[in-house]
């Protein structure tokens, strides 16, 4: 049988189950990575398992979300990452030494292994060829514990690219084109792979660009086949003894093909609000912003802030333009510093920030009253700069450069002849901001500061529910809407009691207060509730309130594992006409005696029964009926000893 890439880095790291389309399989993970937002729960989870060290063949905590220190709670979750770190063996990438996901692209991504990170966009990695996922924070405790991933087995979409993009056309709008035939959920239960001559022609960051945003289309992840690009890339690195040549069989078998020629493709932007709402920049030009920012995981590497400076020089921020830019990590910053790319940006009137995500979670520049933003991001969902009455578009280096010169939204075309740019033949590689793993650190004592509180421990689930509807949402739900970012909240990740409070905070203001008066209840959705983030708070804080069942049309894929993992049963509905069903504020009711075979569910307010249905696997009931899956773990750690 011909196989695709993806399914041969599977099949080399499956433990267990077979490869079929829909089916669980368990994957043996290669590296792990977590960062400040989502790893100090992810840390603490990892103790709670037990594990006296990790036992994956690397493991990496980065600190890069969370760097605007307004008081001491982001500086003492630092300080607690960074001897977790000490104590169980992980790498530790210190503040400002850059994103997680360029820093691992750069110093520690290999083709052919696998990668579990608790972050939606680590994917990233894709770039590399490798099968690099994002999930929960406890999926990624227990792959660093040795455990393996367990997710469906997806269907694998080729992308074939053509042609070469054209000037002033970039990476960026290669996904955004993605995005614009196949939308938000269109990769949902895929493996974006992309293949075909044009793959060439473009370089390991603008793969990255585009594995990294893939992620926006619902897709499990993307890759590209490792190649002689690849290898340059390691070799510019330093690390060469690091690349295997990766590419799928000759006439492999794909479930379905997306063709893009390169040579046709001109500049896009997403519309807010959704990365999916995706035209051309010809189509919008002469909107006036007030904001540009150029950076986030998406579009912070060396190639990306390179030609950006190369288009800058020797020009001028329009006066009602702020310029913000975030390089990706220390070693583009340093590159960028030692050539004369660094000074046009400076001159220009840019501002440069710290090597973060930043802006991209709200943590900083966040946008004044009714602003337009142009950003170079992965997200524009509404609020999540921190402005609610923000329009936010994503688009390309290219296009912010030219948007910010001339004050209102540009098709970078515009600009005239395209810079003569090439990519650095030498590079300055300085990892004096990661430490590396102790030798000894049994002796290492973890400081938890005060903010940090011990994680919720859940009951087993009843086989009865029964409560009120406490909120019923339309389509495309975020984990942002279920648990705002930004630098009021997110300081409160390892303290759940806390940030259980802001949950739905901007759909419903009353929502804490009548899941604690009514002692939780259920919530009802509609189509791909939960995408976007990672975070786990966006099932681990309605938990705690009390939240019992989310029914839904349809789940984004990690928020439905976050749902599995702390004991909320996810549904769906049989008949979707039967969503309008159901009103906030009904009384639910539900039997579970039998969950595997029969599901009923009763609305006493209407009196009405409502076929609802589960797409759960038995190892995924055992884990909701035990009340999460740390008490699964702990259950069957028991029944082994």
């Amino acid at each position: 049988m011909r196989r695709t890439l993806s399914e041969k880095i599977i099949g080399n790291h499956l433990v267990e189950g077979k490869i079929e389309k829909g089916e669980e399989i368990g994957l043996k993970i290669d590296h792990t990575l977590i960062h400040d937002t989502t790893g100090t729960l992810a840390a603490l989870q990892f103790e709670a398992i037990g594990v006296p060290k990790v036992k994956a063949e690397l493991s990496i905590g980065f600190v890069d979300h969370n760097n605007i220190q307004i008081d001491f709670r982001n500086a003492d979750d630092h300080r607690y990452l960074q001897t977790f770190a000490a104590k169980y063996g992980l790498y530790f990438s210190r503040p400002g030494n850059g994103i997680c996901h360029q820093v691992y692209l750069e110093r520690f991504a290999q083709p052919g292994k696998t990668l579990l990170g608790s972050d939606s966009h680590t994917p990233t990695a894709g770039g590399m060829g490798m099968i690099s996922i994002g999930s929960g924070g406890l999926d990624v405790a227990t792959a660093m514990a040795g455990g393996p991933f367990y997710f469906k087995m997806p269907y694998v979409f080729n992308v074939k690219l053509r042609g070469a993009l054209q000037p002033f056309v970039s990476a960026k709008d290669v996904i955004l084109e993605v995005l614009r035939r196949i939308g938000v959920k269109g990769g949902v239960d895929k493996i974006l792979e992309y293949s075909g001559p044009g793959l060439k022609t473009l370089s390991v960051p603008e793969r990255g660009t585009i594995t990294n945003m893939g992620t926006e289309t619902g897709a499990t992840t993307s890759i590209f086949p490792s190649d002689d690009v690849t290898r340059e890339f390691l070799l510019l690195q330093g690390r060469n003894d690091h690349w295997i040549s990766y590419n799928a069989d000759d006439d492999a078998e794909y479930d379905d093909v997306l063709e893009i020629d390169l040579n046709t493709l001109e500049p896009l932007i997403s519309l807010p609000h959704s990365p999916g709402n995706v035209t051309t920049v010809s189509e919008v030009e002469g909107t006036r912003i007030d904001q540009v920012c150029i950076g986030s995981c998406t579009n912070s590497s060396l190639r990306d802030l390179m030609i950006t400076a190369t288009l800058l020089k020797d020009k001028k921020i329009h006066d009602d333009v702020s310029l913000s830019i975030s390089p990706g990590s220390k070693q583009v910053l340093e590159n960028l510093v030692t050539t004369d790319n660094y000074i046009h940006l400076i001159k220009s009137g840019a501002r440069i920030l710290e090597n973060s995500c930043g802006p991209c979670i709200g943590m900083g520049q966040v946008p004044p009253t009714n602003a337009v933003s142009l950003r170079t991001f992965n997200r524009n969902f509404l609020g999540r700069s921190g402005t609610e009455s923000a329009q936010i578009y994503l688009v390309s280096p290219e296009t912010a450069v030219a948007s910010a010169i001339h004050g209102e939204i540009t098709d970078p075309r515009k600009l005239g002849e395209y810079p003569t740019f090439q990519l650095l033949q030498k590079l300055i590689i300085n990892d004096n901001m990661i430490i590396p793993p102790l030798e000894k650190p049994l002796d290492i004592e973890i400081v938890r500061g005060p903010n940090i509180k011990p994680l919720p421990r859940f009951v087993p689930l009843s086989t009865k529910l029964k409560g009120e509807v406490l909120l019923k949402v339309g389509n495309n739900i975020t984990t942002d809407d279920i648990i705002p970012a930004g630098s009021k909240i997110l300081p409160l990740r390892s303290n759940i009691p806390e940030i259980s409070k802001y949950v739905f905070a901007n759909i419903d203001a009353t929502f804490y207060d009548r899941a604690l008066k009514n002692k939780g209840g259920f919530i009802v959705g509609g189509e791909n509730y939960g995408q976007g983030s990672s975070r786990e708070h966006a099932a681990l804080a309605p938990k705690y309130l009390g939240v019992k069942a989310i029914i839904a049309k349809s789940f984004a894929r990690i928020h439905l594992a976050n749902l599995v993992n702390f004991g909320i049963l996810p549904l769906l509905f049989t008949d979707q006409s039967d969503y309008s069903q159901i009103a906030q504020g009904d009384l639910l009711e539900m039997n579970l005696t039998d969950i595997q075979k029969r599901l009923s569910l009763k609305n006493i307010t209407k009196d009405k029964k409502i076929s609802i249905k589960h797409i759960l696997s038995e190892r995924e009931i055992q884990t909701i009926k035990a009340g999460g899956k740390l008490a699964y773990i702990k259950s069957n750690q028991r029944g082994s000893n």
